[in-house]
């Protein structure tokens, strides 16, 4: 065997990679669009970001080209599809005009998304497989977008409903790092077989999307981002700080346990 042979292959993943790209891509365009008032299609591509972010990983896993080199990557891609590009789309639709609290607001969600990738990275290997701590960046990315899409469909003018709308950017990055859990739907079995009627439910779905597809994708993510609080205090029975924000303690020990445990 010769010394080539025995060299690793180097290089990268091509498939998996380009999509990221193509994420990436889209949140790029996205700012550009905003920055020429393009508004509508600034919102559009970051939805399509969203369906590119959820292809790369999974056709990674599913062709066995995972690699560190394409979970950094698309993390960085991340960074700019949902956490600049809503800010900036936000800030260009109708934060300018607020002055220092518009482009403060913005930066909350950037900041925000910068710590939520940091901290999913950083627990991905410990962390429960069937939630998500915090509300996931592009969920939060969606609502900004939908709201923004919304506003260019109605010619609504962002400068009118400016507050609201910085309302709905800070709100979106505070879940982002909280700790409410919200369902990653991992759990659901993809593979398995359903009803027949399962089918005509989701055709159902893609014909109602159709028909107002600003305003029923606005408030699924809105609704999905208010799922959190409620899952959250439903299964707490003893609300405190760090199920909200803070350092989470997922080994928290009831009075009286720990004496239990180590008798």
């Amino acid at each position: 065997m010769t010394e080539q042979q025995t060299q690793p292959r180097r290089g990268v993943y091509l498939l998996p990679n380009l999509l990221t790209t193509a994420g990436l891509f889209s949140g790029f365009y996205a700012v550009i669009a905003s920055m020429n008032n393009q508004f509508e299609s600034a919102a559009i591509a970051i939805f399509i970001a969203m369906i590119f972010d959820a292809l790369d990983g999974r056709v990674a896993r599913v062709t066995n080209t995972q690699s560190a080199f394409g979970a950094e990557y698309d993390s960085m891609a991340d960074m700019v599809s949902f956490g600049i590009a809503p800010a900036l789309v936000s800030y260009n639709w109708a934060l300018a005009g607020l002055g220092k609290p518009g482009w403060l607001a913005a930066f909350v969600f950037t900041a925000a998304a910068a710590l939520r990738l940091a901290r999913f990275n950083t627990t991905v290997g410990t962390a429960d497989k069937r939630y998500f701590q915090g509300l996931a960046s592009p969920a939060a990315a969606a609502i900004v977008a939908g709201m923004v899409w919304l506003g260019a469909d109605y010619d609504i003018e962002g400068q009118t409903f400016a507050i609201f709308a910085g309302l709905i950017t800070v709100i979106s990055g505070l879940l982002m790092v909280s700790n409410f859990k919200y369902s990653s739907f991992k759990e659901v079995d993809w593979k398995g077989k359903v009803p027949f009627i399962m089918i005509l439910a989701m055709v159902l779905v893609f014909i109602v999307v159709a028909t107002e597809p600003a305003l029923v994708l606005f408030m699924i993510f809105c609704g999905y981002a208010i799922s959190g609080p409620i899952m959250t205090f439903r299964s707490e029975k003893d609300i405190r700080l760090e199920h909200i924000v803070g350092e989470a303690d997922d080994h928290h020990v009831e009075p009286g346990e720990e004496k239990k445990k180590s008798d």
